[in-house]
């Protein structure tokens, strides 16, 4: 399995715009992704415009379609308009441990 976490900052002013892309790109990603395992969203609690995704795909083929997605082209459009540019870092890895 392989494990994508992307860290960003949001631009001031574009939180809720913001919010409502990535519930989309969230949603149909778990939701049309058959490879897609898991699709987190946190929000820092001191700062509400740092937010982190946690994300679990079954391969690589599997985070290949998601990257070729319909709803992940109009997801980076939206990153384009709401996050603030060269502050999303993006690490992928094999996942080693899992608690649930």
């Amino acid at each position: 399995m392989l494990s994508l976490t992307v860290d960003l900052r949001v631009k001031p002013g574009h939180l809720e715009e913001f919010l409502n892309a990535i519930s989309v790109n969230a949603q149909r990603s778990f939701q049309d992704e058959e490879g897609c395992v898991y699709f987190d969203v946190s929000q820092d609690v001191d700062d509400e415009l740092h937010i982190s995704f946690f994300e679990l795909y079954a391969d690589q083929a599997a985070l290949d379609a998601h990257r070729c997605a319909p709803h992940f082209y109009v997801w980076r459009e939206a990153v384009a308009k709401h996050v603030v540019p060269g502050s999303q870092k993006n690490m992928v890895g094999t996942r080693m441990l899992h608690h649930g």
